[in-house]
């Protein structure tokens, strides 16, 4: 009987796990919290639901490193694990394409998206007359720099890692997350001194959308490396085998190539005057 129970293969079955049924009901209770923000409620059913997330991010990345100490994670397993990640960071293309998207509608047919508000405008002005963009000099420059240092801080991670220099692999988490939590504090500066509005014209709901989904994404990439700074102190990773900081590593720079996009046309190309189509 005891020879039925013995794995004969390299592929692990993952224990029953309340994590995603968790998690997709505290996005749930997010998104409805903040709706019902946007229009005059109280944000405290949008703030239950980001505690509800972050309270399954910790969960659920306890459990996949209690499974990588017990050696779940075989060479089988981590193919599967690198194949989930790429097709994970390729849903999330998708999902900025669609913002981008909506930024060039926008500003290329800009008579159509602001007549649609029933605004007088001619010319086919971008940013809409009245809407004094933020200069992409000042504080977009510098979180531009931030965000650039911190890719290269990861990368010396990574290869401090691949050396087996834990020291080196420690300073490159530290400045890492440091650089993150600043860039995030920068773009929330930038925020509260913006001339223009998330409600109201198409630009400040581009704009917003855009950035303000990138900020996020940004926050839970400083979360997901602070994970590995902790795991780097518990002496989790090796040379060898460190598939959770290559996925973070991956996921940072996705969202670092997102922000020179971004900067690119969102901020540079847009506040220089860029007319659309009449």
């Amino acid at each position: 009987m005891a020879e039925a129970h013995v794995k004969h293969h390299d592929y692990h079955v993952v224990d029953p796990s309340p994590w995603p049924i968790i998690g997709s009901v505290s996005a749930l209770i997010a998104t409805a919290g903040g709706v019902i923000w946007m229009h005059g409620g109280t944000s405290l059913v949008s703030i239950a639901g980001i505690i509800g997330i972050l309270y399954t991010m910790f969960g659920w990345w306890r459990d996949v490193v209690h499974e990588s100490r017990e050696g779940f994670h075989t060479p089988v397993v981590v193919i599967g694990l690198r194949y989930g990640m790429i097709l994970f960071i390729a849903s999330e293309v998708m999902f900025f394409v669609a913002w981008f998207w909506a930024f060039f509608d926008a500003s290329l047919f800009t008579n159509e998206a602001i007549n649609f508000q029933r605004v007088d405008v001619t010319g086919g002005m971008w940013p809409p007359k009245g809407i004094e963009s933020l200069d992409p000099w000042h504080l977009p420059l510098l979180n531009t720099l931030i965000l650039l240092t911190s890719g290269t801080t990861v990368t010396w991670a990574h290869h401090a890692l691949l050396h087996n220099d834990r020291q080196g692999l420690k300073w490159g988490l530290w400045c890492t997350v440091l650089l993150g939590a600043l860039f995030s504090f920068v773009q929330g500066y930038e925020y509260m001194h913006a001339e223009f509005a998330f409600s109201g014209n198409i630009y400040g709901a581009t704009f917003f959308m855009a950035t303000g989904f990138h900020g996020f994404h940004v926050i839970v990439g400083t979360l997901f490396l602070t994970v590995c700074l902790i795991r780097a102190y518990a002496g989790d990773f090796t040379p060898t085998k460190h598939f959770g900081f290559e996925a973070a590593a991956w996921y940072w720079h996705f969202v670092d190539v997102v922000w020179l996009f971004l900067f690119t046309f969102v901020y540079v190309w847009a506040s220089s005057g860029a007319a659309g189509h009449s």
